[in-house]
């Protein structure tokens, strides 16, 4: 079996996205010999501690440049995978498969091509209902991950109206998390987005959300509410649980 399709079968068989590193510890030995010999051990000697601890001194050089020769060695073992993974991604891209290979939240994770999306969200749509985020939580997460790292007063701000219950549903869904505080009188906490964030919506970092613009050109383009796509996420409180969070939200971003 080549190592092109070993990657492909591990890639395929993987819930969470593989990263080159994962990759490189699984298939070292797929990967070309090491030609590089390591340092020869020093000798012992009989002259005592004094000459033991010259002889760890003159050492030193020589387990540094092991340490360097190692980090070498995982930098071209990674490098000869993504030449190879690389490959694989353009063998599907450019076949008729329904599939593809994408490069999401640090790794690779295989998953199915933005053109069958409809036939896709068709048969799920069958097998189970939808359940999403509520339009509060949604505006909330959305101005998170373009303005990150942002406090929950700014989130407020921005959208008119208290914010913390929104802020307390996402962090219990892991889409949001806490950045450290800001350097400003009260020192209130930041928010981010997950590794979660990223694999629930397929992005490989925030900068593939999209731009303004695109957001303006595909609202356009909906006419109907059921159009609009659906996102597998976890059920969510109603807007009276997420006031109800309010208070504690609040005394989680009070100053220390």
């Amino acid at each position: 079996m080549s190592l092109k399709a070993k990657l492909e079968a591990v890639i395929y068989a993987a819930e969470e996205p593989v990263t080159l590193a994962q990759l490189a510890e699984l298939l070292a030995s797929e990967l070309p010999a090491e030609t590089e010999q390591a340092p020869a051990e020093t000798a012992e000697t009989a002259d005592g501690p004094a000459a033991t601890d010259e002889a760890a001194q003159a050492d030193l050089p020589a387990i540094a440049d092991e340490k360097k020769a190692a980090k070498a060695r995982e930098r071209q073992q990674r490098a000869a995978l993504k030449t190879v993974v690389d490959e694989l991604i353009a063998d599907y891209a450019a076949s008729e498969r329904g599939m593809e290979i994408r490069e999401i939240a640090g790794g690779y994770r295989m998953s199915t091509k933005p053109e069958y999306h409809d036939v896709v969200r068709a048969f799920v749509k069958n097998l189970k209902p939808v359940m999403k985020l509520s339009l509060q939580a949604l505006e909330t997460l959305a101005i998170v991950a373009y303005k990150q790292p942002v406090t929950a007063p700014e989130v407020s701000e921005i959208r008119g109206v208290e914010s913390a219950g929104a802020l307390s549903t996402l962090l219990t869904r892991k889409l949001v998390t806490t950045a450290g505080r800001k350097q400003v009188i009260g020192r209130p906490i930041l928010y981010k987005t997950t590794k979660d964030f990223l694999l629930r919506f397929g992005l490989k970092d925030v900068n593939e959300l999209p731009s303004m613009e695109e957001f303006e050109k595909m609202a356009a383009e909906i006419t109907e509410p059921d159009d609009a796509p659906d996102i597998a996420l976890p059920e969510v409180e109603t807007t009276a649980t997420e006031s109800s969070a309010n208070e504690q939200t609040e005394n989680i971003g009070s100053p220390s």
